[in-house]
Parts: C-alpha cells; structure tokens; sequence
C-alpha cells in the first residue's frame, strides 16, 4: 500500500526531527528517563536556548512528551521505537564502516 502525499509528509517530518547532531544528543539523553530542560542542558555541550529549541521541535514532531511539576518542565520520549529506529540506523553504520568502534544509541 502506497502512502498518500499527506502520510509522505508525516514520515518526512518524522525524520526532519532526527536531522540534527543536537536532537540526536537529547534523545540520547533521554533514554535514561525523564529530565527537566536544566539537566539536559546541564549534560550537553550547548546552550540553554539551543536546548530549549531542540525540545520543540522534538516535542512538536511527537518524538518527546512534557509535562509540568511546578514550575518545571519535565520531557520524555513519547515512544521507545525511537530507540529501535536509533538502533537501526547505527547497526546500517556499523555494518557500512571500516573502523571496528561500535556506534550504540
């Protein structure tokens, strides 16, 4: 069954989320559990506002979950098969490099 243009868009914008080093580092992050936005900046080599902008796009893509505690705001990977499809994509470069180091998400 073919996807419609409609569903086309939906998956492109899927892996548009997943398009940039900084995501990649938050979801990676993430996979331990639930953080507020202070830890992850706090674990990551960049700034707050670039944080903060990753989030949304993560979270709009539906790729993370938030929910408020106060005045904190806690995120979540929405559904694990992100890390299957992380999973994936590292066992494709694994297979593709000529280096023995081992990529794992």
């Amino acid at each position: 069954m073919k996807l419609d243009s409609a569903q086309l868009e939906r998956v492109a914008n899927l892996f548009r989320a997943f398009s940039e080093a900084s995501r990649l580092a938050i979801v990676q992050e993430l996979k331990t559990g639930e953080k507020s936005v202070s830890e992850i900046v706090e674990a990551l080599p960049t700034s707050q506002a670039n944080v903060s902008k990753q989030l949304k796009l993560l979270y709009e893509a539906g790729v993370l979950s938030r929910r408020k505690e106060g005045t904190l705001v806690l995120y979540q990977i929405a559904d694990p098969m992100v890390f299957e499809l992380c999973r994936l994509v590292c066992d494709k470069l694994n297979r593709d490099t000529v280096k023995p180091a081992k990529l794992r998400f």
